[in-house]
């Protein structure tokens, strides 16, 4: 069964200067190398709906979506803070991004496919309930997540992320949900420098210092990560999988490669088949060094693929 390949053309049209690491070159980057690993004959691709109002509404605030129409500018940019940039297509974008999750939680529950990546910006998992941060406007992930609790009725649903920062919007969002298991690993101290959730049960947020390498990652994984997963037992996994932990990222300072990456989801994948039927949405965080995001999203997406 075919891993999903979800995207949409507006995410190529939000841009925030060409000064922004957060670049339409991002997507590029990640399709080229698609293209030239052969990947695309194992991805099912897919375009991503729109998000309707309602469904960013499970998890923003009225007042944040008004805000950020208002915000939104006809030409040139408008900055929410110094690095959060909206242009003229930033929101079409945003709620495309978005969409994507629903998309492939739809598609995998209907049976026609087990996991799914998308390939979407601007990036979530700073986005909070009510506030833009880190380049992200919506929550792309934490929509998803609220959609399929409330579609399909499932009683536990876990999120790992293994971006370089910490998804503070995702944590802000779900901390204190018994459905929903939290895992993450971040650099710190480093942006965003937000309060972690240290004693809510469903949040396990692991800082490290910078200059980690791959295998205190890996160690993380296995000895913290993997048993909290295994006891919780999920019946859906949602990744945050930012690729900017990477050693040739300079934004940034861990010393993680590609290997990494493929390691983590191959145990990501196996929780699932355990107790999800498999079911893993992942999206695209953060990752600016073009080569290596490009790299190591193939990395990914084969390990998704059981390839």
């Amino acid at each position: 069964m075919k891993t999903l390949y979800i995207t949409h053309p507006a995410c190529r049209l939000h841009e925030m200067g060409d000064w922004h690491p957060e670049s339409p070159g991002r997507l590029d980057a990640i399709n080229d190398q698609l293209v030239a690993n052969g990947a695309m004959q194992w991805l099912g691709a897919m375009t991503a709906i729109t998000a309707a109002d309602h469904d960013l509404l499970r998890v923003h605030s009225p007042e944040y979506l008004a805000h950020l129409r208002a915000r939104a500018p006809q030409c040139g940019y408008v900055e929410l803070d110094p690095d959060t940039i909206m242009n003229c297509h930033t929101l079409e974008a945003a709620y495309a991004a978005a969409g994507a999750g629903i998309t492939a939680v739809d598609a995998i529950m209907r049976g026609e496919a087990q996991t799914a990546f998308c390939a979407v910006r601007p990036p979530g998992h700073h986005a909070s309930s009510d506030q833009a941060l880190g380049f992200c406007f919506f929550n792309n992930l934490a929509v998803a997540v609220a959609y399929t609790l409330e579609k399909y009725k499932l009683s536990r649903v876990a999120i790992v992320d293994f971006d370089v920062h910490h998804g503070n919007g995702t944590e802000e969002i779900f901390a204190g949900n018994h459905k929903v298991l939290m895992c993450s690993f971040y650099q710190h101290p480093f942006f965003p420098n937000v309060h972690t959730q240290k004693h809510v049960k469903n949040m396990l947020n692991v800082p490290v210092s910078a200059q980690s390498d791959g295998s205190a990652i890996r160690r993380l994984v296995d000895e913290r990560w993997l048993p909290r997963l295994r006891e919780f037992r999920p019946e859906f996994i949602f990744v945050s999988a930012g690729f900017d932990a990477h050693r040739e990222d300079e934004m940034a300072q861990l010393g993680m490669v590609e290997d990494d990456y493929a390691w983590i989801t191959r145990q990501i994948v196996e929780v699932a088949e355990e107790t999800a039927k498999g079911r893993i949405v992942s999206f695209l965080e953060g990752g600016y060094s073009l080569p290596a995001l490009g790299r190591s999203v193939v990395a990914h997406v084969r390990a998704l693929a059981k390839l």
